[in-house]
């Protein structure tokens, strides 16, 4: 009887012009941790009769993956939307999406036109928007006044400061420099300049280093106990410290901060793109997107979610983006060979004493 639901629903969708009874019940994602909420994912099956596996990884072991099986044994993958173009036209694991299948109203333009500019190959869209987040400065501005990257560096902040030692630092401070990285993709040798630069900057910098952050977790007990007043972050784990403490709070800085966002894409040898489809408007749902904000502590690309997540999620969210997205910088897709640039420079700063 749910199979026959499901085929019904998802002829009512338009996500296909012929479904037989036995439309399959299953759903594969690949995706992080945390993003689909079990009892979302439990609604899904009992109004569709499809049931949703989840497998967890990131954008790393997503690759991997995929890479060893050609683009097979999933339904649904979920990467970074700097992540996808790179990996797609060096292996091919992806399918482009049928935009008619989905409701590309629902979504919140900005979003939807970030993925369109960075997930667009050969005239074919590979992605759509999910959630997104951004990198700012966490500050406790009862120990340190703090508005831009560099202000890092301030001499007050000696022994008071962390980030953590990856690629999302270097483009921080590129920004707190004055000088827009991702314009410079195209030119590694221009790329690798402006990463000596940054480079040299926080090796200058490194008196003020407290530790080396691993894990939220890591740097939350920093900040609890007063050894840390400001941090590169980014917003949902800045927000769940001010929960804690009001004068922990979120900054994006005035050269701007820099997003990130997980989308939706389907691998080259799927086997229920129907599925996929259906989980994907199921989603744009404000009312789902709501929960799956409640659950994961960031805001989906869906429009009409305001007046339905927690007022206090709310509340932070203009707080921290008073001019909405504006001051964000959204990651483009990363070319091959950058990585092995930053690698070096990350080397040098942790290297150095």
């Amino acid at each position: 009887m749910k199979r026959v639901y499901a085929s019904l629903l998802l002829i009512g969708l338009g996500l296909a012009s012929t479904v037989s009874a036995q439309v399959p019940n299953k759903l594969r994602i690949l995706t992080w941790g945390g993003y689909v909420p079990a009892d979302v994912a439990e609604d899904f099956r009992k109004e569709t009769g499809i049931a949703v596996e989840v497998t967890v990884d990131d954008d790393v072991g997503i690759i991997a993956r995929l890479r060893a099986s050609g683009g097979a044994g999933f339904d649904l993958i979920q990467p970074s939307q700097d992540r996808l173009t790179g990996a797609q036209q060096q292996y091919h694991f992806y399918k482009p999406i049928d935009i008619t299948r989905i409701q590309s109203e629902r979504y919140i333009p900005a979003l939807l036109d970030s993925v369109k500019a960075n997930t667009t190959i050969d005239g074919k869209l590979y992605s759509l928007p999910f959630l997104w987040g951004a990198q700012g400065i966490v500050v406790n501005r009862r120990t340190a006044k703090v508005a831009d990257y560099l202000d890092l560096c301030k001499p007050e902040l000696h022994d008071k400061t962390s980030m953590r030692a990856l690629r999302h630092s270097l483009i921080a401070f590129a920004f707190g420099l004055g000088k827009d990285p991702f314009a410079l993709y195209s030119d590694p040798k221009a790329y690798a300049q402006l990463m000596d630069e940054v480079a040299q900057t926080l090796i200058a910098c490194k008196p003020n280093l407290h530790l080396y952050f691993e894990s939220t977790a890591q740097l939350y007990a920093a900040m609890r106990a007063d050894k840390v007043s400001a941090a590169l972050l980014w917003d949902s784990a800045s927000w769940e410290l001010h929960r804690e403490n009001p004068y922990v709070r979120f900054v994006n800085p005035k050269s701007g901060a820099v997003g990130w966002m997980i989308t939706y894409a389907l691998p080259a040898k799927g086997q229920n793109d129907a599925a996929a489809y259906a989980w994907i408007n199921f989603n744009q749902r404000p009312e789902i997107a709501a929960r799956v904000t409640k659950a994961t502590g960031n805001f989906t690309g869906v429009k009409g979610t305001m007046s339905l997540v927690d007022r206090r999620q709310k509340a932070q969210f203009f707080d921290s983006f008073p001019e909405g997205f504006k001051n964000i910088h959204w990651s483009p897709a990363m070319p091959a060979g950058l990585e092995a640039i930053e690698a070096r420079a990350l080397e040098r700063i942790k290297a150095a004493h």
